[in-house]
C-alpha cells in the first residue's frame, strides 16, 4: 500500500480535515508521507501564484519536504465551483492522463505513502467523459470514505461504496464526521447501521467518529484515529486493528 485516496459523500464532508489527520497519524509512525490534491477549485491569488487553502493544509500535514506547491496541487482553479466548469472558464482542460502524469512526477520523491484528496464527491466530473473516480481507478488507490453524518448520508454512502467496489477498488475504511453544528436525528443509530454494513459488504472498518469541530485542528482529530501502526495495517487492507 502506498496510495490512499480520500473521498467524501459530498462537498464539505470533511475530506481535508480527515486527510490531514491521517497524514499526521502516519507521520507519527515514522512514515514518509506525501499529499496530492490533483484538482482544487476555490483559490486566491498570492505573490507566488494561486493557492488553495485545502492544499496548503495538506502540505503542512505531510512529512516529506522539498516538494513544491505545484507538485502537490498541479491544477489550482480560482472559482469555488465544480472543477470542470471552473477549468472551462479559465481555458484549461482536465483529463485523467494529465493528472496521472502529475502523480507520477510526485512519486519520484522518496516516500512511503501518497495520500490523495479528491474534490467534492466521488464522481465529480473532470470533463464530459471522465470523473475524478477514473483517476483513482487509474492509480489503483485504496479508498477511505468520509461520511458527512446528516440526513441522506446513508444513500450517499452506499452509492459511493457501490461504485468504488464496481471499479475493483478496495474501500479500506470509513470515517463518520459531524461536519455541521446540528446533530442529525438518530445519529448513533445511523452510524451503527453503516458500521455493520461496511464491515459486512466491504470489510471496511470505522476508523473514527469525529464530533463537530468548531475550529479545524488536524492534530486533535488525529487522536480519534487508530494508532500509527494499526492505521497503516488497515490502510493496507487488513480489517483488524
Amino acid at each position: 500500500m502506498n496510495c490512499v485516496f480520500v473521498t467524501g459523500t459530498d462537498t464539505d464532508a470533511g475530506k481535508t480535515l480527515v486527510s490531514s489527520a491521517l497524514l499526521e497519524r502516519l507521520g507519527e509512525g515514522g512514515l514518509r508521507t506525501l499529499a496530492f490534491k490533483p484538482v482544487a477549485a476555490g483559490a486566491v491569488k498570492t505573490a507566488v501564484g494561486m493557492r488553495n487553502s485545502d492544499a496548503l493544509q495538506l502540505e503542512r500535514a505531510m512529512s516529506c519536504r522539498g516538494v513544491s506547491y505545484e507538485q502537490i496541487n498541479p491544477v489550482c482553479l480560482e472559482a469555488p465551483v465544480a472543477p470542470h466548469l471552473a477549468a472551462v472558464t479559465e481555458g484549461k482542460k482536465l483529463a485523467v492522463e494529465g493528472l496521472h502524469g502529475d502523480y507520477l512526477r510526485l512519486c519520484e520523491h522518496d516516500h512511503d505513502v501518497i495520500l490523495i484528496e479528491g474534490a467534492g464527491g466521488w464522481l465529480v466530473p473532470l470533463n464530459d467523459e471522465e470523473t475524478l473516480a477514473d483517476f483513482a481507478t487509474k492509480v489503483n488507490a485504496h479508498v477511505v470514505l468520509v461520511v458527512n453524518m446528516k440526513l441522506g448520508c446513508l444513500n450517499h454512502a452506499l452509492l459511493t461504496a457501490a461504485d468504488i467496489q464496481r471499479r475493483g477498488l478496495k474501500l479500506v475504511g470509513w470515517v463518520a464526521n459531524q461536519a455541521q453544528l446540528t446533530t442529525m436525528a438518530l445519529a448513533e443509530e445511523n452510524q451503527a447501521w453503516l458500521t455493520k454494513y461496511f464491515a459486512r459488504e466491504h470489510g471496511a472498518p470505522l476508523l473514527a467518529s469525529i464530533p463537530f469541530q468548531q475550529t479545524a485542528d488536524a492534530l486533535r482529530v488525529a487522536s480519534y484515529l487508530p494508532a500509527s501502526q494499526a492505521l497503516i495495517s488497515v490502510l493496507q487492507g487488513n480489517t483488524d486493528f
